[in-house]
């Protein structure tokens, strides 16, 4: 199945009691398949628009559409079942084994046994798991890179055309979650899921991107190619943002020499 294309038209959120708005006049459109990230350091609003998308934000102004439908038009329950979310707590339910909690939106939708088995099998060797070891393995009996690669079976298990991640390997050792962000492209360009990701690390967003969205205070100051970004930073908050390392340096010179 195709991804979905997203569009994010005027919104803004603010949360209860508070004098700012967390996110401002953001507009943003997502096409088809696309894998964008969000980038920015803590509190610039890169989580809370995200979850703007399944609603577990509400909007204080604007629209957003999921394949042409308003979001707000759709029943919530549904909406979020349809669109797949991993998180850096990962959240697996430490009642059910591996394959339980893989088989969780699935088997909420009423697939059969047979295929919600077949499913399971393919989500876990889709993650790197084989199956006949991970099945019956409980959450507590897992490394931290393997719930991590259970959580995205999870999220895309029932093949949602959409997939959120918040910051999926930031709790992670840098071997693996280099490990885990190659896989992950290699997923979802695989099965065309239509992907938003934040993360707070610049050269996360430049290995994974198609498109990164640059938020400070709330704003995206700009939404781009990695080479762009590199090549033309759109402010100097971005110029900064991008500045701090030798492997970002390597990639604008290559950038420039294009």
């Amino acid at each position: 199945m195709s991804g979905a294309a997203i569009r994010i038209a005027g919104v803004s959120a603010r949360y209860p009691n508070a004098a700012d708005t967390a996110i401002a006049e953001i507009d943003l459109d997502v096409k088809p398949g696309e894998f964008v990230v969000f980038v920015g350091p803590s509190g610039c609003g890169k989580s809370t628009l995200l979850r703007t998308v399944n609603r577990l934000v509400p909007l204080e102004r604007g629209h957003i559409e999921f394949d042409g439908a308003d979001v707000t038009s759709l029943d919530s329950v549904a909406l979020r079942r349809s669109i797949g979310y991993a998180i850096q707590a990962v959240g697996l339910f430490t009642t059910m084994d591996v394959a339980q909690n893989v088989g969780v939106v699935p088997s909420l939708l009423g697939w059969d046994r047979a295929r919600l088995d077949a499913r399971i099998d393919e989500m876990l060797a889709l993650v790197r798991l084989d199956p006949d070891r991970y099945r019956k393995r409980r959450v507590a009996q897992l490394s931290g890179g393997e719930a991590q690669r259970v959580g995205v079976a999870r999220a895309l298990a029932a093949g949602p055309r959409a997939l959120l991640m918040d910051e999926p390997f930031g709790a992670l050792d840098a071997i693996v979650r280099r490990e885990l962000q190659h896989e992950l492209r290699e997923i979802v360009r695989a099965t065309g899921t239509t992907t938003l990701f934040v993360t707070h690390d610049v050269d996360e967003a430049l290995l994974l991107a198609d498109r990164i969205a640059v938020l400070h205070a709330g704003r995206i100051e700009q939404c781009a190619s990695p080479l762009e970004i590199l090549s033309e930073p759109g402010s100097a908050y971005v110029r900064e943002l991008f500045a701090d390392n030798e492997a970002v340096a390597e990639l604008r010179r290559r950038a420039r020499a294009r």
